[in-house]
């Protein structure tokens, strides 16, 4: 056990630039853009605007060593309340990235993390950022694999994703490997193992827990770094979880993360996609519309079923976003909150969508997310997509000019365009020998 901690605490606190490739680390500059899209997008939303104000209440710093401003607002925390904060906001607004075998995100709380921890540390090179992206990811699609495969219960990305923060977090405040092996333990006894389908059976602002992986990471650090100490971590040390991390440093799950095109639960996209393709192929209106059927998977199956009240049911909801996609061919964050939550349009079509659970769908989940669906016409015609799988991942992807376009989308309302523009060329940017990961701290921290 001690040499496969030292084998992941060499992987994390000693991977230079030269060991990753190119494309893993233009893969990180995609997730980071992806990721702060969101977050900006999801700044002015109520679950965003609570977590901050919460973060200055409950978390600010009483050492200024520890102090960091919060995303896209600029006030002063502690590094561990922005990266809640900022991780809170984005958790609540279901367009970030994700990998399918951990059945949750990476990115929402591991580029937070590092946004917050950066405050409390010298400058370093966009290359080395990239290089703190990966490894968060590598090691917390690694956790969650462990905790997947380990434990009888569906938990949130919290419970795993706290060990990529510990990840990112140890390697730029520099602490030993034995720090972070006690960091690492903390940050997994006490990270949420909260339960995933309570969540998806009555949507709320808890969302995935990735504001608590975030807080409970970076404090674990904060923690290990002045001398407490952990008990070891089990999705890292346990016997039963060697396989896998024997990849560690040879697969880069980084490039195998998934882009979302719509603010909705990625569990619903794959009938999303296959609605919009019967639609645009067949040059549909909602007028042609009688009924939508839609076979899916079982956790796709058990999302919410009735028109939402709120923004969390709405991301959580598959006939909604179905029709929505009927009515408006896209979604956007205007259609799940405010007025978009009592459109009669949506609600007329999602009166006339059926959800059933197919078993070819479940077999498949979670390598895979499929779904098909048939929409029966006006005049009696039927028309079938076959089997679709959601767009934005490996097997679907999305390509850089189209998460330029998805990251305008989000930003630019809140920022502005030049604003937006300017940290999406900066983000790319980072992948440059010579640029500094100042260079996008300075776009960041301002409020709107």
């Amino acid at each position: 056990m001690a040499d496969r901690f030292q084998n992941i605490a060499d992987f994390t606190l000693g991977t230079s630039v030269e060991d990753i490739p190119a494309t893993t680390l233009r893969a990180a500059a995609r997730m980071t853009l992806d990721t702060l899209g969101i977050a900006i997008g999801s700044a002015p939303m109520t679950a965003g605007v609570i977590a901050r104000e919460t973060a200055r209440a409950l978390y600010g710093a009483g050492d200024d060593a520890y102090a960091a401003r919060m995303l896209f607002d600029g006030r002063p925390v502690s590094a561990a309340g922005a990266a809640y904060a900022a991780a809170t906001q984005t958790d609540n607004l279901d367009g970030h990235d994700g990998y399918n075998p951990t059945k949750g995100h990476i990115g929402v709380a591991v580029i937070p993390a590092l946004a917050a921890v950066a405050e409390t540390v010298r400058d370093f090179s966009g290359p080395e950022a990239l290089v703190g992206v990966t490894i968060g990811y590598e090691v917390a699609g690694r956790a969650g694999i462990s905790l997947h495969n380990t434990v009888s219960d569906y938990h949130t990305s919290g419970a795993w994703n706290a060990l990529g923060v510990v990840a990112v977090a140890a390697r730029l405040r520099g602490l030993s490997a034995e720090q972070m092996r006690q960091a690492m333990g903390i940050a997994e006894y006490h990270g949420p193992r909260s339960q995933m389908m309570r969540e998806i059976a009555n949507p709320t602002m808890l969302h995935d827990g990735s504001g608590w992986g975030a807080l409970v990471g970076v404090s674990s650090v904060v923690l290990a770094e002045k001398g407490f100490v952990g008990a070891p971590a089990i999705t890292i040390e346990a016997d039963e979880v060697a396989p896998y991390w024997q990849d560690l440093g040879r697969f880069w799950q980084m490039e195998r993360q998934y882009v979302k095109p719509y603010p909705i639960c990625r569990w619903a996209h794959a009938a999303i996609d296959a609605t919009r393709a019967l639609m645009r192929d067949h040059e549909l209106n909602h007028t042609d519309i009688a009924a939508i059927r839609v076979n899916t998977f079982r956790e796709s199956a058990c999302l919410f079923q009735g028109m939402p009240d709120d923004t969390s049911k709405a991301q959580y909801s598959l006939p909604f976003a179905v029709a929505t996609m009927a009515a408006h061919r896209r979604i956007g964050v205007e259609h799940i909150t405010g007025a978009g939550l009592s459109d009669p349009l949506v609600a007329s079509i999602a009166d006339r969508i059926s959800v059933f659970e197919t078993e070819r769908h479940s077999r498949r989940f979670p390598k895979s997310r499929f779904a098909d669906v048939s929409i029966t016409l006006t005049d009696g015609q039927v028309l079938d997509s076959g089997d679709v799988h959601a767009r934005g991942g490996p097997e679907a992807p999305m390509d850089d000019a189209e998460v330029d376009e998805k990251f305008m989308e989000f930003a630019a309302p809140s920022l502005g365009t030049d604003r937006a523009e300017a940290i999406r060329k900066t983000v790319w940017g980072l992948c440059a020998p010579g640029s500094k990961f100042s260079d996008l701290a300075e776009l960041l921290y301002d409020e709107p």
